[in-house]
């Protein structure tokens, strides 16, 4: 296969699982694995073209990013609000990745553990979706700054930030564990799934840039291009399925996204010969 097909390929499963319950760095390693390639050799490349994904989000969500940017200047509540539930949920993940990068850098090389992780997750799932019985979402206000985000607590956001860092074992899921995380913790399906775009931003952005600037020196023209491609197809597939998954979660909620992990982990195991 040549690299160019390979990174049209890998760009696309970017885009469509990063927001997805289902693992996107996981799902990343396995395709990469599948078709041939070493998963070491792709790490880098698999985590530099989220940029794309983070984009897509912003795009869709520009009014309520450019509502919380005017509102901090402006000293509104919400936006202050917003921002530091944010920034507190992203801040678990900061010091995890600082003190734990070598080891997470290890588990990015291991489709045994992602398979696993799948599994596990999927279950996890369809247990929080049987016994949490989140809330409706809360009546607010269309023009209230950071919207239903902006009134979650300081705890609340701090609780999904840790359990957020679970997804550092590739296979969990970002999107998945926050979600999940939320809605055990009463939250409600929407404002958890659109907490868990929010918080991609700078969670991806700050993963983007440290590995990055880890591998500078290793970076190439050719590769940098690459990236670029990468990034630009997953944004695109992102802007589609950020718009469809929300109409799928509030008509079937996140039980086919859990059967999904358990289907792909146990064929993933029985493919790496792991069982």
């Amino acid at each position: 296969m040549s690299t160019f097909l390979l990174v049209i390929i890998l760009g696309i499963v970017e885009g469509l699982t990063e927001y997805l319950p289902v693992s996107s760095t996981g799902h990343l390693i396995l395709a990469t694995e599948l078709l041939g390639f070493e998963a070491e050799e792709w790490a880098l490349f698999n985590i530099a073209i989220q940029p794309g994904a983070i984009l897509a989000v912003v795009i869709l969500y520009w009014k309520t990013f450019w509502g919380v940017l005017t509102g901090l200047f402006e000293r509104s509540a919400g936006a202050i609000a917003f921002t530091r539930n944010l920034l507190t949920a992203f801040f678990p993940a900061v010091v995890l990745g600082l003190a734990l990068g070598s080891q997470i850098d290890a588990l990015l090389e291991n489709a045994v553990v992602v398979a696993w992780a799948l599994i596990i997750g999927g279950i996890a799932i369809l247990v929080i979706e049987k016994w949490a019985n989140p809330p409706a979402r809360p009546d607010i206000p269309e023009d209230q700054v950071g919207g239903a985000v902006a009134t979650m607590s300081f705890a609340k956001s701090l609780k999904i930030g840790l359990v957020q860092c679970l997804a550092m074992i590739p296979g969990v899921s970002r999107s998945g564990a926050t979600i999940m995380g939320a809605m055990a913790m009463g939250v409600d399906r929407k404002t958890a799934a659109e907490f868990s775009f929010f918080l991609a931003v700078p969670t991806l952005t700050g993963a983007t840039a440290l590995q990055m600037f880890k591998a500078r020196d290793e970076i190439t023209m050719e590769g940098l291009q690459w990236i670029g491609l990468g990034a630009l197809v997953s944004f695109v597939v992102a802007y589609i399925v950020v718009k469809a998954f929300m109409a799928i979660v509030t008509r079937y909620g996140f039980a086919p996204f859990a059967w999904y992990r358990i289907l792909v982990g146990g064929a993933a195991l029985v493919w790496l010969g792991a069982i």
